[in-house]
């Protein structure tokens, strides 16, 4: 996971991605067990259905911190899904894609609050 961070820290666009304070105290007021349970319910609601109406503009730029660690971790739409990490679009996310793109978004998260 950390070659992926990488790469996508020399992004111009993904690194421009960053947790503000009020972001930071949620995530501390929440606890990280919390705010992989909303990520997990962000992933199953937005992410994870082989079809989305709309995609590409699903994922809010701000307004939780799951949502801010998607963009900078290219989780945000299917179309990036694919691009940086070659999970197809157009067939449901299996288990393990889902498992694989919060522990992504937490590793992310965990980054930031350093």
């Amino acid at each position: 996971m950390n070659n992926i961070l990488y790469s996508l820290s020399k992004s111009k666009f993904r690194s421009s991605f960053h947790l503000k304070e009020k972001d930071k105290k949620y995530v501390l007021d929440k606890g990280m067990e919390t705010i992989r349970k909303h990520a997990y319910d962000f992933i199953e609601k937005r992410l994870a259905p082989a079809v989305i109406e709309n995609d590409g503009k699903q994922t809010p730029m701000r307004g939780h911190p799951v949502f801010i660690a998607q963009h900078a971790t290219a989780t945000c739409c299917r179309q990036c899904l694919y691009k940086w990490h070659k999970i197809k679009a157009g067939k449901k996310l299996e288990e393990n894609e889902k498992d694989y793109i919060v522990d992504l978004i937490i590793e992310w998260i965990e980054t930031e609050m350093k």
